[in-house]
């Protein structure tokens, strides 16, 4: 059983679990903060990845685990649009009074 490569992906899921925390709590800046770890962690699981690879019933409960992250990922990008149509409109504003 590999449970490095798991953990991995244990750990991105919890972290996306707390994005989604953050953003349903509008706490954008967690958010972002979240993220940066989740870019880290996959980076590390990539590594980890080119050296070992999962059994058959890892790989199932891997599947469980991405599609969990998928999903708050996309309750993640659905609670951002309003957030980030009005940062749309502020930087539009700001350069229009720039110009």
């Amino acid at each position: 059983m590999n449970t490095q490569l798991l953990s991995y992906y244990e750990a991105i899921e919890q972290a996306s679990a707390d994005m989604l925390n953050a953003a349903r709590s509008g706490n954008w800046d967690e958010v972002v903060k979240l993220e940066g770890a989740c870019v880290l962690l996959i980076s590390q699981l990539k590594h980890a990845a080119s050296r070992d690879q999962l059994a058959p019933e890892e790989a199932k409960l891997k599947t469980r685990i991405m599609q969990r992250i998928l999903l708050n990922d996309a309750e993640i990008r659905h609670l951002a649009e309003p957030w980030l149509e009005d940062l749309d409109r502020v930087m539009s504003g700001k350069s229009k009074m720039v110009h």
